[in-house]
């Protein structure tokens, strides 16, 4: 499906939803953690240790940048993929969507997500040491490890209670323990038994390694939003299954823009060649045939001295970026098919590009790169 007219007033829409969405979380937030109001000991405590870590991780940044704000006065908005679901399956303002109890679903699933993300932050700051998050400071860093733990364990919770509908709830339980799961998967490269099996096995098995553990531990950031949204939506299972494919392609996208930008400061600021105590960055993955440590399991150093002076760094970073850049369009290609008319598919493509653009940037500065 090829999207024509109509972005301007899609992109209304948009931030109509990203609005309604930001409004329902503030609620959320004044609903679930007020503490008690006297001046008690005990009340004091919770302001302190759950009240005040709970507003500080809901408020943070949470990954996808926002779409530049609108007109005068405006502020960025971050879309909602569970919302591009109900624009699919349900339809836009003027066709008279928004009245039935699916919105109302939608709504409570949308909210639910945003804390599910927000409480994996604070949760994944804390596993890999990382002490700000998007230029603001990580909640363990501001509250402490323990604290941010619990607030974390706590936003997990309250976010199923709120979803309420029993296929929501169920969805998200499921992406939960994916999520769960790659992460330990993504943490044991730091361990000395699974670097070890990974510099020994060969290049085919590593990159099997690093699929399976993207598309659990980023994929399902891309695959929980409309998963939920679906299933609220009881929409057909076809659709289901297309889409589903279509997020983990995503998350591989993702994954891949994360693991390249290491090497290239334009886009990786800060963070650029940081990470490099685990075995979990693909292009270390596909460079060890060559690497000189035996059966030896490098430190953080030693490997970074091994990739940064390869002769096939930039070759080979050039081919992931493509690799990048060609399954981002075929998620959308995919999506393109079960989009419901040309708004809709104007919607997603509003939504998913705030990091596609940046994965097709990517593309575009190693290709230069490689060319002087």
């Amino acid at each position: 499906m090829t999207v024509a007219a109509g972005v301007a007033g899609v992109e209304a829409v948009v931030r109509s939803d990203a609005a309604l969405l930001e409004g329902d979380l503030a609620a959320f937030l004044g609903s679930v953690i007020a503490a008690p109001a006297d001046a008690s000991v005990f009340g004091a405590a919770v302001r302190r240790s759950l009240c005040g870590p709970v507003a500080d991780a809901v408020g943070s940044k949470v990954g996808q940048a926002a779409l530049p704000a609108g007109g005068a006065g405006g502020v960025p908005v971050r879309p909602s993929m569970v919302y591009w679901a109900y624009r699919n399956y349900r339809g836009f303002p003027e066709d008279g969507a928004d009245q039935g109890a699916d919105l109302a679903v939608i709504r409570r699933a949308a909210v639910a997500v945003r804390i599910l993300l927000k409480a994996a932050v604070a949760l994944d700051d804390i596993q890999d040491g990382s002490v700000s998050r998007y230029g603001e400071a990580a909640l363990h860093v501001d509250h402490g490890v323990p604290i941010a733990l619990n607030t974390g364990s706590w936003l997990i919770n309250a976010a199923l209670r709120h979803a309420g509908d029993p296929a929501v709830v169920d969805s998200l339980l499921r992406s939960v323990g994916d999520g769960f799961t790659g992460q330990a998967v993504d943490m044991s490269t730091r361990s000395p038994l699974t670097r070890a099996e990974l510099m020994a096995a060969p290049r085919d098995a590593r990159v099997g390694f690093w699929e399976s553990t993207a598309a659990l531990k980023t994929g399902t950031l891309f695959w929980m939003p409309l998963d939920a949204a679906v299933a609220g939506l009881r929409v057909v299972e076809d659709d289901r299954r297309a889409l589903d494919d279509a997020m983990r392609q995503l998350g591989l996208a993702s994954q891949l823009f994360n693991d390249l930008t290491d090497f290239v400061p334009e886009l990786g600021g800060a963070n650029t060649q940081e990470d490099y105590d685990g075995l979990s960055n693909r292009v270390f993955l596909e460079l060890l045939d060559s690497a000189p440590f035996g059966r030896q399991t490098p430190d953080g150093e030693e490997m970074r001295s091994f990739v940064l002076g390869h002769p096939q760094l930039n070759d080979t970073l050039l081919a992931l970026a493509e690799q990048a850049v060609e399954l981002k369009r075929a998620a959308k290609d995919a999506v393109h098919q079960v989009c419901r008319s040309e708004r809709s598919a104007a919607y997603f493509d509003l939504t998913i590009e705030r990091k596609g653009h940046l994965i097709d940037r990517l593309h575009r500065t190693l290709a230069q790169r490689t060319s002087t």
